[in-house]
């Protein structure tokens, strides 16, 4: 299991949701190059649907189910302390993308430097 799947999955966000590795590829994308969270729908979103063979549309829509139902139903304390400033309304699907994947490359970080 990855690092990526895991850290959804203590968010409360489960392999039961079909964007769940659209949401992983969407995380690993940006962790290859974070400037691509600029602008997601012309360096994330096409991406991952030419990969799964879907549209970029579905994508997104797939994406916001998964940050919705995280906010909702997850693991919302977690998703606090990893953005590490409060959150007083459900992320968008670029700032929940940011969170994640700069909690990711920071671990990263640590853990090369150590």
């Amino acid at each position: 299991m990855s690092q990526t799947s895991m850290l959804l999955n203590q968010l409360g966000v489960g392999g039961r949701y079909r964007g769940f590795q659209w949401m992983i590829r969407a995380i690993d994308l940006a962790r290859e190059d974070p400037d691509r969270l600029l602008r997601l729908t012309k360096t994330i979103y096409p991406v991952v649907a030419q990969e799964f063979g879907t549209s970029w549309y579905c994508v997104e829509r797939n994406l916001r189910t998964i940050v919705e139902n995280c906010w909702e139903h997850g693991n919302r304390k977690l998703l606090q302390e990893l953005a590490g400033y409060p959150l007083v309304e459900r992320p968008s699907n670029g700032e929940f993308l940011d969170i994640l994947t700069n909690y990711l490359l920071r671990k990263e970080n640590r853990t090369e430097t150590h």
